[in-house]
C-alpha cells in the first residue's frame, strides 16, 4: 500500500500543492539551464537550437500545456518543430517520438522508474535516445540546482494553512528533487505527504489520498499549471491558481484573503471563477509563430 492510499485525514480540509513555479522559483531555470539544453544535446539538434529553445519554452513554460510532464512534453515540442518552415528549410531529421508516444498513451506513471523498466522490456534506438536525456536531465539538477527558495508568500501560506489542513505535495517532478528541494529550505514539515510523479498523475494522487476522505468542496488544489486546474476539476475539487509572472502576488492573496475563504465555505463561486479567469488568459494555446 502506498503512502497516499495510507493517508489518514487529521483536519477537516485537505489541500494539494504543485512546487516547480508554484512553490519554488524553479521551473524557468530547470527548463532553461536544463531541459531545454539536453535537448538540443541528446538529439543533436545544434543546428536548430534557436527554434528547440523557443518550442520548448512556449509549451513547458507560456502556454496551456505549461507544467506537463517531461515525456508529453518533449513528445509535443518536437510535434511543433516538425511543423515550423524554419525548420523544415534546414532538412534536419527530427527524432522518431512515435515509440515514446506509444509507452505515454498505456502508461500514467511516467517517470524514470517505469520507463527504465520500459526500455528494458521494449528495446528501440529512439527510446534509448530519451532514457540517456531523461536521465542527463536528472544528474544535472542534482549536481548544480541550489539555493531557489520558495515564493515569499508561498513560505507564508504553507504554514498558514498546515494549521488547518491536511497539506500534500502534489507534482509531477522526481520525487526525489521534490524531497531534496522541500528538506533544504525547510518547508517538509508542513506537509503530510510528498508525491511525485512516480506516483502517477496529479488527478491520481488526489484521488488516492483524498477522495470520499473528505467532501469535495473541502479539497482545494492549489497550482501555477492547467494541469493542476484539471486535477481538481477531475476530483470535483477546488482550485487556487497561481499566476506565472505573478506568483508572488498571487500567494499573498492567498494569505491574505482566499485561505479564509475556503475555510468559512465561501471561496467557491464568482471568486473562485474571476481568479480562474485570470489564470487562463495568463497561458495562451497559440505559439505567436503561428499566429
Amino acid at each position: 500500500m502506498s503512502l497516499l492510499e495510507r493517508f489518514v485525514p487529521e483536519k477537516e480540509f485537505f489541500i494539494g500543492i504543485d512546487s516547480d513555479g508554484c512553490v519554488f522559483d524553479t521551473m524557468e531555470v530547470k527548463h532553461k539551464e536544463f531541459f531545454c539544453p539536453n535537448t538540443v544535446k541528446y538529439f543533436g539538434l545544434f543546428a536548430i537550437a534557436k527554434y528547440v529553445r523557443e518550442t520548448w519554452d512556449f509549451v513547458n513554460l507560456y502556454s496551456v500545456t505549461r507544467g506537463i510532464n517531461r515525456f508529453p512534453a518533449l513528445i509535443r515540442v518536437m510535434e511543433l518543430l516538425a511543423e515550423r518552415p524554419e525548420v523544415k528549410e534546414t532538412g534536419i531529421t527530427l527524432p522518431d517520438m512515435d515509440p515514446l508516444r506509444e509507452w505515454v498513451q498505456s502508461e500514467t506513471r511516467l517517470g524514470n522508474p517505469a520507463f527504465k523498466e520500459y526500455v528494458v522490456n521494449n528495446p528501440h534506438p529512439a527510446l534509448k535516445s530519451v532514457l540517456e536525456w531523461t536521465l542527463a536531465i536528472n544528474e544535472d539538477i542534482a549536481r548544480w540546482l541550489r539555493d531557489t527558495p520558495p515564493f515569499p508568500y508561498a513560505r507564508k501560506s504553507i504554514e498558514k494553512l498546515s494549521k488547518v489542513a491536511d497539506a500534500i505535495v502534489v507534482s509531477q517532478t522526481p520525487l526525489e528533487a521534490l524531497t531534496r528541494e522541500w528538506k533544504e529550505h525547510s518547508v517538509d514539515g508542513f506537509v503530510k505527504a510528498i508525491a511525485g510523479q512516480e506516483q502517477g498523475t496529479k488527478s491520481e494522487h488526489i484521488a488516492i489520498a483524498a477522495a470520499g476522505k473528505y467532501p469535495s468542496d473541502k479539497i482545494l488544489m492549489i497550482g501555477d499549471a492547467p494541469g493542476d486546474l484539471k486535477a481538481a476539476n477531475d476530483n470535483g475539487a477546488l482550485f487556487f491558481p497561481v499566476v506565472p509572472g505573478n506568483e508572488n502576488r498571487s500567494w499573498r492573496l492567498f494569505h491574505d484573503e482566499a485561505l479564509d475563504m475556503f475555510i468559512a465555505g465561501t471561496y467557491r463561486g464568482e471568486y473562485q471563477e474571476r481568479l480562474i479567469d485570470e489564470f487562463r488568459r495568463s497561458l495562451p494555446e497559440v505559439p505567436s509563430w503561428q499566429r
